[in-house]
């Protein structure tokens, strides 16, 4: 039995050491966790989908689940909705996509059904920084 290409290319970016799928993938999106984390249903195929966690690619936004201020605590609510209004159409493109860290996650680029690039879209309005961001919480 020949398998498809696309699967075959899913099954490969399963592995370790695997090369980023290119995309573009399009995605519905179901809930905004915090400004660089989603929860979505990947098109992969007709009338295919796979549930997937999508973490913005090279974005450290403030974490909802464990501010350590106040003040971190409000800018995570702002990236989040700031994310959910930037997805609003619901929906979201996916490419240069490749595991996390964490299991059951991808990084990948992330644009709106706009075509205009989330990364960038949060780093312009002061909600996110690039790559490790320490902590968001003023000096004392």
């Amino acid at each position: 039995m020949r398998c498809h290409p696309l699967f075959a290319a899913l099954i490969i970016a399963g592995s370790a050491e695997a090369a980023p799928l290119p995309g573009p993938i399009r995605a519905s999106v179901e809930r905004v966790i915090d400004g660089d984390t989603f929860k979505a249903r990947a098109t992969i195929w007709i009338d295919q989908q796979v549930a997937v966690s999508v973490r913005v690619v090279g974005v450290d936004a403030p974490e909802l689940s464990r501010p350590q201020c106040a003040a971190e605590h409000e800018r995570a609510r702002k990236a989040r909705d700031f994310t959910a209004a930037f997805l609003n159409g619901g929906e979201a493109i996916l490419s240069d996509i490749r595991h996390d860290k964490y299991a059951g996650r991808v990084l990948a680029r992330v644009e709106n059904s706009a075509g205009a690039d989330l990364a960038e879209a949060l780093f312009a309005a002061g909600l996110a920084a690039r790559g490790d961001s320490g902590s968001w919480c003023p000096l004392s």
